[in-house]
């Protein structure tokens, strides 16, 4: 049985390309050797379902104070401002580029069940799962 070779469909008149079974206007058989029991229509199989990231965005920075080096749990909202560390009272801005500021890591609420993580900061940019729930998370800044 030849398959079809395109040109215009015989009920319709309008072109089709080669290797339909069906005409896309009429829907009529293009291939009169085909009936219509004899093409198998293969059983549904759904798709594996791909996995999806959500961007999770930090909450807060732990950082080491530039003065006595200790560590500090500073909510995102400072980000770029004047703080007082609460351990020697000095002050300095909070700017996570300042390199006398050592990025310790950060925190957030997981987008998916609302626990809340720690994250140290090599993981930043990367995707991992969430270890309350395994959503896959990818945090960003």
């Amino acid at each position: 049985m030849p398959a079809w070779p395109g040109g215009p469909c015989p009920t319709c008149n309008e072109d089709m390309p080669a290797n339909l079974l069906r005409c896309v206007n009429c829907r009529t058989m293009l291939n009169d050797e085909l009936e219509l029991e004899s093409v198998e229509i293969p059983p549904y199989e759904p798709l594996k379902e791909i996995e999806s990231c959500l961007d999770a965005k930090p909450r807060g920075y732990y950082v080491g104070c530039p003065h006595c080096h200790k560590r500090l749990r500073i909510n995102a909202q400072y980000l770029g401002k004047r703080l007082n560390c609460r351990k020697c009272s000095k002050t300095f801005t909070l700017t996570l580029s300042d390199p006398k500021i050592k990025n310790l890591g950060f925190y957030l609420d997981c987008p998916s069940c609302e626990e809340r993580l720690k994250v140290a900061q090599k993981y930043a940019g990367q995707m991992v799962k969430c270890k309350f729930c395994s959503s896959m998370l990818q945090f960003i800044d």
